[in-house]
């Protein structure tokens, strides 16, 4: 029987996951990735521990499967997206740290193209805003901070990439300086319409071409794994940055169909097919994962802070010692007392887009307690996500496109029934929970499959889909627009001036 092995490098871990022809789990192995905060707003990973913890845990999951590097078909790799490393072609040594997706250090340069008039610009060719997120500030702050950067880019002596070019960098020994279109599509200097490096953009951020990685589509020829590595060499041949991949994972692959990931943050993606949608609600546009060198493409609201709200409650507050532990705590009592949570750790993202607001609470009475607290931060994920739909269902009626009604779910806190019900009753659409809630990692599996011939199409990936559970409203409307009217005092309270 063929396998497939998933590299699913995540914000806080790195995972490999061996998968079956039908999509099922064989093995999985997991290792935390140490976050590194040098300052307020700022978040790096080291490069080099990313490319470690992943290859032990592919090493891992071989050994737990009981197969050889020689029964895999062909490797997927999904990963963290606009996280941004810089390392010398040569000696394959990073620059410097990784600078992680939610890092705000870059904001003054934004700052600075928005005042010289490069948002509609920048809208129109990449579908993105301009915003510290984006990988494309985060290296032009390497070239400009980090010491001889500038001049040895300048020399061709150096390479970017986002995590998905660096482990494929590091798989191959050196011999493979590549990316997908939808992690490239993130950079804030792909022209998405071409599928290539726009080159007045390069300019504006004063880039150099010689920098960037060649760009495919998400399923095709990446390069072969050294046989040093594993004792066999093997093919790789899907990528994705995660959200898109999880879009995949989840068989949205028509116009319309809708997933939300809840992870360390929380990504909701419309698929609209090949149609280029801008939005007037503060969402992107984005490149989905493509099998093909056309263009399509997918509505993204992106939520910062998701699933971290449980690990703030375990390392910062200590209200819970595992994040295992939230749901018995929120459930502990009936709701959560008027307390309202916006976790504006760094910043708001869709639909809000304030990188100054900060996290608050409101609503606290001498009758609050931590389960309150524990509460209002679950439902602080779902509130983040409703506000997400509704901007999205707003674009899609101005367009003529069809109402979501249904919203497909995954990642790690979407095994939360609790969570799961609250978003059903905010939203009013059922919430659908598939077999396999790894689909991020199961979208980078299907996309290596498909480019060796173990799939035909994806009419074949929509038949292996299952739904596990389904999350009905409950909730009057009323009461749905009652609470979210109070999020959305809430939200005005966090970026007051």
């Amino acid at each position: 029987m063929p396998y497939l092995l998933a590299l699913d490098q995540g914000t806080s871990s790195s995972r490999s996951i061996v998968f079956d022809a039908q999509g099922q789990i064989v093995s999985l192995a997991q290792r935390e990735l140490p976050q590194i905060y040098p300052r307020p707003g700022w978040v790096e990973h080291n490069p080099v521990e990313i490319w470690n913890t992943q290859l032990v845990t592919v090493r891992e999951a071989l050994k737990k499967a009981g197969i050889a590097a020689k029964d895999i078909e062909s490797i997927g790799i999904t990963n963290q997206r606009e996280t941004t490393v810089l390392w010398n072609r040569k000696t394959g040594e990073p620059m410097h740290n990784a600078i992680v997706w939610q890092d705000r250090r870059a904001e003054p340069l934004c700052s600075a193209l928005r005042e010289r008039g490069m948002a509609e610009v920048i809208k129109a060719k990449t579908g993105l805003l301009i915003d510290a997120y984006f990988s494309g500030t985060k290296l032009q702050w390497l070239l400009d901070n980090v010491n001889g950067a500038r001049e040895q880019a300048e020399r061709g002596e150096l390479a970017f990439g986002t995590v998905d070019s660096w482990l494929i960098w590091q798989l191959t020994q050196g011999k493979r300086h590549v990316t997908d279109v939808s992690n490239a599509s993130r950079t804030m200097l792909f022209n998405v319409h071409k599928n290539e490096w726009d080159q007045e953009l390069l300019a504006c951020l004063n880039i150099p071409r010689s920098l960037m990685p060649e760009v495919l589509p998400s399923s095709g020829r990446f390069g072969a794994t050294s046989e040093a590595l594993l004792g066999h060499s093997i093919d790789i041949g899907g990528v994705a940055g995660d959200q898109q991949s999880a879009l995949f994972g989840q068989a949205c692959f028509s116009a319309g169909m809708t997933k939300n990931t809840y992870g360390t943050g929380c990504f909701m993606l419309m698929h609209t097919g090949h149609n280029f949608q801008t939005s007037k609600n503060g969402l992107l546009t984005t490149s989905a994962a493509q099998t093909h060198p056309h263009p399509e493409f997918a509505m993204e609201g992106s939520v910062f802070v998701g699933g971290a709200v449980v690990q703030w409650l375990r390392d910062g507050l200590r209200a819970i010692n595992t994040s295992g532990e939230v749901q018995a705590l929120a459930e502990s009592v009936p709701d959560s007392g008027g307390v309202m949570l916006v976790p504006a750790f760094t910043g708001l993202g869709a639909p809000y887009w304030k990188p100054d607001a900060r996290g608050t609470i409101t609503g606290l009475t001498r009758g609050t307690t931590l389960a309150h607290i524990a509460r209002a931060s679950l439902e602080s994920i779902a509130y983040q996500t409703a506000a997400l739909l509704q901007a999205m269902s707003r674009d899609a009626t101005a367009s003529g496109g069809a109402s979501v009604t249904e919203l497909r779910v995954d990642g790690g806190a979407s095994v939360n029934n609790l969570l799961m019900q609250f978003q059903a009753d905010l939203l009013g659409i059922p919430v659908v929970r598939p077999a396999c809630v790894e689909t991020t990692a199961l979208g980078a599996a299907y996309l290596a499959g498909l480019s060796r011939g173990m799939y035909q199409n994806t009419q074949e990936l929509s038949a292996l889909w299952k739904a596990e559970r389904q999350f009905m409203p409950t909730m009057s409307r009323v009461r749905a627009k009652e609470l979210m009217e109070n999020w959305e005092h809430a939200v005005r309270q966090a970026t007051a001036d």
